[in-house]
């Protein structure tokens, strides 16, 4: 909002000074049309090189009237003119200048992200997905096709890429062939289905999260090749009607975050690499409740299946992928009981 105000007052200041500089032009050439009965272009001419201090030989010759009046335009125009002269300058001199930095500055991190996460649409569903990677600390960028959202950012630390998520090049310009997710949070479900379709293309191993706005088009975009469709509708009435019967069931859950900031964490580890000696040991045998005081609450097979609470007895296999619940710390111990 600070910067919503900010970018108001620069333009109304730019208004500004084109306004005095005008008045003062018009002002003049008046003046000299007036007392000298000069023709207007050589009215607008002396007023010209009055107030711009250029030096040339005048093109009228002056009475007295007309001398006090020349004196009186070059007192007034000293602040005026001047300034005028420098808001106009400094907004498109240097603001232009600042945009080809940033610009330049921009594609070259651009070009060393690997395995980072790419967000079309800076909106309220796109800020908050922006908000969350910050938290978890995994690098992405933004595509945002209105100008306005990237010049007011509140961060200046984001890293924007202006243009439109539909074309395959601006994707490739975010190093989507790099990328390891890509969130979809455009209004229309068209634009959606579009992206995913070539987001697809271009990186068949993405991947890939949109959002929806009615089941039909959630069936739609699954076909087309979307990993998860959300619908930010549906999801919020549902956690307003678990809010009638299960109110302290579901503040608890909002107290389990994924969030890698928070006191207790609920992650997802993928057991990619385990050690031999870990293969097929039940989790009683590993202890990693007694050694990390993380829990394991549920796991998912290398065959896709979810076992929720999984029992003491339960074997650990290669590529099975744990949800664990704990601190941060108690996290950590165990991605090192596990060679991660």
């Amino acid at each position: 909002m600070e910067n919503k105000y900010s970018s108001i007052a620069q333009y109304a200041k730019l208004r500004y000074a084109f306004i005095m500089m005008v008045s003062i032009w018009m002002v003049g050439t008046s003046g000299y049309m007036i007392i000298e009965a000069a023709p207007f272009l050589d009215a607008a001419f002396m007023t010209m090189i009055t107030v711009s201090t250029v030096g040339f030989n005048d093109v009228l010759i002056l009475s007295d009237t007309g001398k006090i009046f020349t004196m009186f335009l070059i007192a007034i125009s000293w602040v005026t003119f001047a300034y005028g002269i420098s808001v106009i300058t400094s907004h498109f001199v240097e603001g232009g200048m600042g945009s080809l930095l940033y610009s330049y500055r921009n594609k070259k991190q651009l070009n060393k992200m690997k395995d980072h996460v790419i967000i079309v649409g800076y909106g309220r569903n796109g800020h908050q997905a922006t908000a969350e990677l910050i938290n978890s600390k995994i690098p992405f960028v933004i595509i945002e096709q209105k100008h306005d959202l990237i010049i007011n950012r509140v961060d200046n630390t984001l890293h924007f890429l202006e243009g439109d998520a539909t074309e395959d090049e601006v994707l490739i310009l975010a190093g989507i062939d790099r990328a390891r997710s890509i969130i979809l949070t455009l209004p229309l479900d068209a634009d959606n289905m579009f992206i995913t379709i070539s987001a697809r293309a271009l990186n068949p191993n993405i991947q890939i999260i949109t959002r929806a706005t009615n089941a039909s088009t959630q069936k739609k975009l699954l076909i087309a090749g979307a990993n998860q469709v959300v619908m930010p509708e549906y999801v919020g009435g549902i956690h307003m009607a678990a809010l009638v019967n299960s109110e302290d069931v579901v503040s608890f859950l909002d107290e389990i975050s994924i969030r890698g900031d928070a006191d207790t964490n609920l992650v997802e580890i993928i057991c990619s690499n385990l050690p031999e000696d870990l293969r097929n040991q039940s989790i009683f045998d590993l202890g990693i409740r007694q050694k990390t005081g993380a829990n394991i609450i549920g796991f998912k097979t290398p065959e896709g299946e979810f076992i929720i609470n999984p029992t003491p007895d339960t074997i650990m296999i290669p590529n099975t992928k744990l949800f664990v619940l704990g601190t941060p710390e108690q996290i950590q111990k165990m991605k090192q009981l596990i060679s991660i």
